[in-house]
């Protein structure tokens, strides 16, 4: 059965927000890094920081009630996965990718749901004809359908995205070839197709540029609105100060570039320096599975470490 919703995912990860926003809110492109947890972090008081950070918020509640052996078998197996290349020791590199990956949980959650929409000869891959069959399928006789939708244009412009995601070519993407395709915001080497993508909706005038009037009419509908609300005024200084770099009117791809993916405080960096401080006892520079389980409790919780906090707070009456 062919998906109608499907060709609507064109306009997806970069788009969602623009389709619900109200005419007066302002719209943003820009992708920033979120914090890793809503919680302070305060080693003093308590590790939920780091445990949300180290596991993502969800998955962390699930070791508050393990026993502290439970809790270290668990983290044992996780450090395991940590060490990607399986010389015995985690890095802060090794760390810093597994911290991005686990707050990243819901992505791969998305992408494994679709899966199995797309790889339709079960063979787990997913091929650009398969995409483009169960995307495209009912549309390719009628590309210029009534709801103003240009699937031609649309189809080539994901085949350009699917190329750049499989690297090598061959139009076929395993599972994390398929995650940079639908979520090429997270992937550095899909860092351009992002602007280019941006660019492209946003340049009205086709001379490869984004100058002022486009830049504003992006993010603000004006049709309906009397007056402009005051951020407006407040993006127009943003564009002269600050996005229009060489002050010639207009953003070209760098200057984009910096707009859309500007280079944020690298939260999972710090955090992985922090952990990797925190645990290794000799100071060489990175853990052993060994170093990582005797600091376990800053890692992941357990009943243990609650029941600690809990005679604290005790105390405290």
């Amino acid at each position: 059965m062919k998906m109608e919703i499907r060709p609507l995912l064109m306009c997806f990860a970069l788009c969602v927000v623009y389709a619900t926003s109200k005419p007066t809110e302002k719209k943003d492109r820009a992708h920033h890094d979120v914090p890793l947890s809503s919680k302070e972090h305060d080693d003093g008081t308590n590790f939920d920081y780091d445990h949300d950070a180290f596991l993502g918020e969800n998955e962390a509640k699930t070791f508050d009630d393990l026993t502290p052996e439970e809790s270290k078998n668990r983290l044992g197996k996780i450090v395991d996965k940590i060490d990607a290349d399986e010389d015995g020791f985690v890095t802060e590199a090794e760390l810093k990718a597994w911290i991005k990956k686990a707050q990243k949980k819901y992505i791969y959650d998305n992408v494994e749901r679709q899966w199995k929409d797309f790889d339709m000869n079960n063979d787990g891959m997913i091929s650009w004809d398969e995409y483009k069959n169960v995307t495209y399928g009912t549309y390719l006789d009628d590309s210029e359908s009534d709801d103003g939708y240009n699937y031609k244009q649309m189809m080539a412009r994901d085949e350009r995205r699917f190329k750049m995601a499989d690297g090598n070519g061959d139009h076929i993407a395993d599972k994390e070839q398929f995650t940079a395709f639908l979520h090429p915001e997270e992937y550095e080497h899909m860092k351009d197709i992002v602007v280019l993508e941006t660019m492209e909706d946003i340049d009205k005038n086709g001379d490869g540029f984004i100058d002022l009037k486009e830049y504003i009419g992006d993010m603000y509908n004006h049709e309906d609105e009397m007056d402009e609300p005051e951020w407006v005024a407040t993006e127009r200084e943003q564009f002269s100060e600050f996005r229009d770099k060489n002050k010639d009117g207009k953003m070209d791809k760098d200057e984009t570039m910096d707009w859309i993916l500007p280079a944020d405080y690298d939260h999972a960096e710090a955090e992985a320096k922090h952990l990797v401080y925190e645990s290794d006892t000799n100071k060489d520079g990175k853990l052993t599975k060994e170093e990582i389980l005797n600091k376990y409790d800053l890692f992941v919780g357990s009943q243990a470490t609650d029941f600690g906090e809990a005679l604290v707070r005790h105390d405290e009456f």
